[in-house]
């Protein structure tokens, strides 16, 4: 074969292969965490309360939440589906922890926090068999479980949670060793682990299988409906995880808490660069996307702008998002200039 008949990406120069070498997700990473610098900086100029080193360390806290449960979000998303049960898991994890476990637990309570996990993993699996068995489309069946785990949290409350976190959870999530939250620690734990499940595990590889064709994938060899299945059960429980967080953040659980984190747990997927369609993205430019977020709502919140306008702009964000990140947007770009 000559080099005329070769394929241009492969007989590319020497210097556009070392272009093609910088990664997509690196390049995604470094600009939402450009963007979310700038905009703490920016944010000076709207209160000189704000863009200091304090309200930096408020973002990267309360991007944790975020972060944990964008995780499971973004699984789901991989493999071409979509989890609108995520704002009812956050909040039925946390009303389960404040009666089941409660502030005065003791060993055998703490040990009931696991018995938590496995319910919301339970509730992912019931998804994930829907969508899988039944061929219900994942928008559909996701948001009747997520109705159906908000009624049962409403019932079993009686419209009012009581009860508040347990002394362990409170010492994790507010705590610190050596002048560093342990809240921190606990995230920079959870990305690594998350970050090696997905992109360098064998189930990581077929969670992309399965986005990327899942009739290809099946051919191949993988099973599909376990795979997807799986996905769906860790985003329950990355939900599970994020609402155990937030009580102990905040000592005490409410019907409404998880309902903020829905919206931003697709929009930080997107925004970090993963396609909706499933097949391509990658964690650690979703850690981004979750930072740029929560960096914008604080600067949001500082404005005075309420909650609607708020959802608003993170649907714009997300929309916006989409148009640029479709696959032939920059080569349109590239096109309206001279070569």
């Amino acid at each position: 074969m000559t080099p005329a008949t070769l394929d241009p990406a492969l007989s590319a120069s020497k210097d556009e292969r070392r272009v093609t070498r910088v990664r997509p997700e690196l390049v995604t990473v470094l600009s939402t965490f450009a963007l979310s610098a700038l905009l703490i900086v920016a944010s000076r100029f709207v209160s000189p309360a704000l863009g200091s080193w304090g309200q930096a360390a408020t973002v990267v806290s309360l991007s944790s939440f975020l972060i944990v449960a964008a995780f499971g979000q973004g699984l789901v998303i991989l493999v071409g589906g979509l989890d609108l049960s995520v704002a009812s898991l956050i909040t039925l994890s946390a009303v389960l922890c404040t009666t089941w476990v409660g502030p005065e637990a003791g060993a055998a309570g703490i040990l009931l926090i696991p018995a938590i996990l496995v319910v919301c993993a339970l509730i992912g699996a019931v998804s994930g068999l829907g969508i899988t068995v039944l061929g219900i489309p994942p928008f559909i069946m996701t948001m009747a479980t997520g109705i159906i785990v908000a009624a049962g949290a409403l019932g079993y409350t009686s419209g009012t949670p009581r009860g508040s976190a347990p002394a362990p959870l409170l010492a994790l999530m507010k705590g610190e060793v050596a002048g560093i939250p342990l809240l921190l620690i606990f995230t920079a734990a959870f990305v690594i682990a998350a970050a090696v499940l997905q992109q360098a595990t064998g189930f990581g590889r077929r969670l992309y299988a399965v986005g990327a064709s899942a009739r290809a994938a099946f051919v191949a060899g993988v099973p599909v409906t376990r795979t997807v299945v799986a996905a769906y059960m860790l985003s329950a429980t990355a939900s599970g995880v994020a609402g155990l967080m937030l009580v102990g953040y905040s000592d005490g659980a409410t019907l409404r808490m998880g309902d903020s984190y829905l919206l931003p747990t697709i929009a930080a997927v997107v925004v970090g660069g993963s396609s909706i369609l499933g097949g391509s993205g990658s964690f650690v430019a979703t850690v981004g996307g979750a930072v740029l977020l929560t960096t914008l709502g604080t600067v949001i919140a500082a404005l005075g702008i309420g909650q609607g306008w708020r959802t608003v702009i993170e649907g714009s964000i997300i929309l916006i998002a989409l148009l640029l990140l479709r696959e032939n947007t920059f080569a349109r770009i590239r096109s309206w200039f001279p070569r």
